[in-house]
């Protein structure tokens, strides 16, 4: 008999590429009946998943009564929280984590699969603390440790996704053809990339394969480490234009963000300065790309799929 697994977001990216993945895999899509969580089951992209013969159940975060509903009978969730901008970032998306695993311990889930992500104020020493998305989760995760439940954790690197926005790629004010990667750091910072609607389910698909054998353990999703020039490198590569990376005074880079530019500018600092795991970055994600259930998409592979438009 199979059992169910609840997606959380899953219409978003990681979700998404979760159900794709279990729907896709001979063995988890026997093992595993989906079950997909969003605020809105009307919604197209739910629909389009209904579609499929996925079970689409209304489920939202804040409503307590709307997860019991939607957690009766689960196995295992993979629960994915949205960040938050307010001035209480941290406690909102804190409280929407601890509220989906209380639920998950009251109606007696087996498993939680919690895609987390480290703590920038613990692993800088309290200099950087404005990134609430990223210490909201290590709260979180912290917190889910402390259940009656078993769990496991994802935490995936800088998504793909994030870096063919128009707001990081523009096209040179000197009157020139070139297009610009401004940021405030070392061109030579290395990030680890993943391809978040591809891939998390490559991760999370290997985990649901061997529950017993990730429990407890947190898995670092990340296809490989690249650094800046070469991020602007295979952009200009894949578009065909020239594509250089800059490096520019913090205060040009925060007034060239539209929203949250404290956050991102101190998270970007945080990464040149700490790495984005901390001190064994390289490390832990060279040991967490033997986790994948499948061949992971390099950043060139990704470009090419997309074929990102420079404007």
């Amino acid at each position: 008999m199979s059992r169910i697994v609840a997606i959380f977001g899953a219409t978003g990216q990681q979700g998404g590429s979760v159900i794709n993945h279990i729907l896709n895999d001979p063995q988890l899509s026997q093992g595993y009946k989906i079950r997909a969580i969003t605020r809105d089951p009307m919604s197209h992209k739910a629909q389009q998943l209904a579609a499929m013969n996925v079970e689409v159940v209304r489920g939202d975060v804040s409503d307590r009564e709307s997860l019991n509903t939607a957690l009766t009978g689960v196995h295992t969730a993979f629960l994915v929280t949205v960040p938050d901008f307010s001035p209480h970032a941290l406690q909102v998306e804190f409280d929407a984590a601890k509220n989906v695993a209380d639920a998950a311990v009251e109606k007696r889930v087996q498993y939680i699969i919690f895609s987390t992500l480290p703590s920038v104020s613990r692993i800088s020493r309290g200099k950087y603390t404005k990134v609430a998305s990223f210490d909201a989760k290590a709260k979180a995760e912290a917190y889910i440790r402390s259940l009656p439940i078993q769990s496991s954790f994802y935490s995936p690197g800088s998504f793909m996704e994030n870096y063919i926005t128009a707001t990081l790629l523009r096209r040179a004010s000197d009157g020139s053809n070139t297009f610009v990667m401004n940021m405030h750091i070392s061109p030579r910072t290395r990030i680890p990339l993943i391809e978040a609607a591809g891939d998390t389910g490559k991760f999370v698909g290997s985990i649901l394969q061997n529950p017993h054998e990730y429990s407890g353990k947190t898995t670092h999703g990340a296809e490989r480490m690249y650094d800046l020039e070469e991020i602007a490198r295979e952009i200009g590569k894949a578009t065909g234009e020239e594509v250089a990376y800059r490096q520019i005074s913090e205060e040009e880079y925060k007034a060239s963000i539209p929203f949250a530019a404290d956050v991102v500018a101190e998270a970007m600092s945080y990464f040149e300065e700490f790495g984005y795991y901390g001190a064994d970055t390289e490390g832990l994600v060279t040991s967490g790309s033997v986790s994948s259930d499948g061949k992971l998409t390099s950043f060139g592979e990704f470009l090419a799929k997309h074929q990102p438009k420079l404007l």
